[in-house]
């Protein structure tokens, strides 16, 4: 028998599945603004167009660089009998105590009293993510961290969703383009005894502003007197000046002090493992009891986020560090490409100053260090250079350095001069 009830268009019936959603009440996220310039940029036709925007080193020819450290590592362990199993949940022990002793120095104390508890973690972000957690489940005095202003972009979400409260002090001045090293040092004072305060180890992100060795001696004085806990974020050891030793004076300095510290490390930077996610976050402790019942609970952080850590790019940077000749390779190509960014800083310094006559004090884009650079630009300048010139960057005015070089810089350098002459 044939039954005589209508039935509902296919379209109404979706309709009604899409008006009951159980996700029709999530609202959609704001879009993360680097990934707006890159998708801007590779809209863009023009022949002549750059993108500033991507914190990743490339080479002369504006394309993405392996190292040559790296592909022999490569070559090692393609060559050697490796399993695939899993890695402890703490990660390669070899590439901990290898990175550790890269960040620390040989002579730390701490280090060679064997008292720094560390694990391997996925890349810097995964490290800050690991000791936020940990701070906030486990520092007991406060759950304040003071960020720079500006700091790193994930920073704040990172440590908000880490349970931490997001506090920051000043730490650029934007009418002299460099560091407010006063209303730096006036905020620690302020900030409550014994809150945590994360400092970025060396080349500033997003910029490239950092302390001299001795306001860095200044700061430390500061974090002493006040018992904050500093927090080191170091993604960019050896890039940053192309020595690893003087990119790390901040974090070995407060250790000879006498501070407790954390740190997270990044080997995205100055190995360019980006796609590996190779990192790794460490604490100072008091004795080898301590260290390991700090370990025992990181385990325990750990666990329910990841289980355990990447094996390639760990096994990659433990290859390069533990061996002397690939470690020697390793720092020349690490001083060539800081050099490489310093060299697009001069030659930019030149080109809007002496060339272009450019209005304005330029001199910052010299003294600043690192991948990025705090230009000075203001929004509706960027937004002209990315109308009529074609040349991408976030909105603050902050740019990569690495994406310039010598077949494009001189073109960037003439419509940065005519943005700022409000001729573009």
């Amino acid at each position: 028998m044939f039954s005589l009830t209508r039935t509902r268009p296919l379209s109404s019936v979706r309709k009604i599945c899409r008006a009951v959603s159980t996700w029709s009440n999530v609202p959609a996220g704001p879009p993360d603004p680097i990934l707006g310039v890159t998708e801007a940029f590779k809209a863009d036709q023009d022949p002549r167009k750059i993108n500033l925007g991507v914190g990743a080193y490339r080479d002369g020819d504006g394309k993405p660089y392996i190292l040559t450290s790296v592909k022999k590592a490569e070559d090692i362990l393609r060559s050697s009998t490796l399993d695939k199993e899993y890695l402890p949940i703490t990660g390669l022990a070899e590439f901990t105590k290898n990175a550790t002793r890269l960040a620390y120095g040989t002579d730390s104390v701490p280090l060679n009293e064997n008292n720094i508890a560390a694990t391997q973690s996925l890349s810097g972000t995964g490290a800050l993510r690991i000791g936020g957690a940990f701070l906030a489940r486990f520092y007991p005095h406060s759950k304040m961290i003071y960020l720079p202003v500006p700091s790193w972009g994930n920073h704040t979400p990172i440590f908000r969703d880490s349970g931490l409260e997001v506090r920051g002090y000043r730490y650029f001045d934007k009418q002299t383009v460099g560091l407010d090293f006063e209303g730096l040092k006036e905020d620690l004072k302020n900030a409550p005894e014994q809150s945590i305060v994360l400092l970025h180890a060396c080349a500033h992100n997003p910029t490239g502003v950092d302390p001299t060795p001795a306001q860095w001696k200044e700061i430390s004085d500061i974090v002493k007197e006040k018992k904050l806990f500093p927090f080191f974020d170091m993604a960019y050891q050896g890039f940053a000046s192309g020595s690893t030793d003087r990119d790390a004076f901040a974090l070995r300095h407060f250790v000879s002090e006498g501070h407790h510290v954390a740190l997270a490390q990044s080997f995205a930077k100055n190995m360019g493992l980006y796609g590996e996610r190779a990192g790794a976050f460490s604490l100072t402790t008091a004795d080898a009891e301590e260290k390991a019942r700090v370990e025992s609970q990181l385990k325990i952080i750990i666990r329910p986020m990841y289980s355990n850590p990447p094996l390639h790019g760990a096994r990659i940077a433990n290859t390069i560090l533990s061996r002397p000749e690939l470690y020697g390779e390793w720092e020349v190509e690490v001083k060539e490409m800081a050099n490489r960014i310093i060299s697009m800083r001069e030659h930019l310094y030149n080109e809007l100053t002496k060339t272009h006559q450019t209005p304005g004090e330029w001199g910052h884009i010299k003294s600043q260090i690192g991948m990025f650079s705090f230009t000075g630009l203001t929004p509706l300048e960027t937004k002209k250079l990315a109308e009529r010139a074609h040349i991408y960057m976030t909105a603050d005015g902050r740019i990569s350095m690495a994406g310039l070089n010598g077949k494009n810089i001189d073109y960037f350098a003439e419509s940065v001069s005519r943005a700022v002459k409000g001729i573009l």
